[in-house]
């Protein structure tokens, strides 16, 4: 199964709709958050997997439209496909990640 991509024009669209029906989950490491996020994504860091699997689908809802961010769009890609391979009806992987959100949606934002 394919993993479908928005752009991060898309996502600002959304995030700016003021929807309450969408979970977002940001898979870059804690030190990479520090530097630039977008408020309201939950931070599960890749590396800190066991910490945080085991209680996933209590926090998550695997049927509401779910978007998984990082630096440029692979490590959210890895993401989406354990979600889908976890049941997940709804997930999409923001294409180009933060980076692409700081240039090309908020330029004030910090880059690495």
């Amino acid at each position: 199964m394919s993993i479908i991509q928005i752009t991060v024009q898309e996502l600002d669209e959304l995030l700016t709709s003021d929807r309450q029906d969408l979970q977002l989950i940001d898979v870059r490491e804690r030190d990479e958050v520090e530097i630039a996020a977008i408020d309201g994504f939950a931070v599960l860091p890749l590396s800190e997997y066991d910490q945080w699997a085991t209680d996933f689908k209590d926090k998550f809802d695997p049927h509401v439209e779910t978007l998984v961010l990082c630096h440029h769009g692979m490590r959210s890609a890895q993401m989406c496909q354990w979600l889908i391979n976890q049941g997940f009806t709804n997930v999409k992987n923001i294409g180009g990640g933060i980076d692409a959100y700081a240039y090309g949606v908020d330029p004030t934002m910090n880059k690495y």
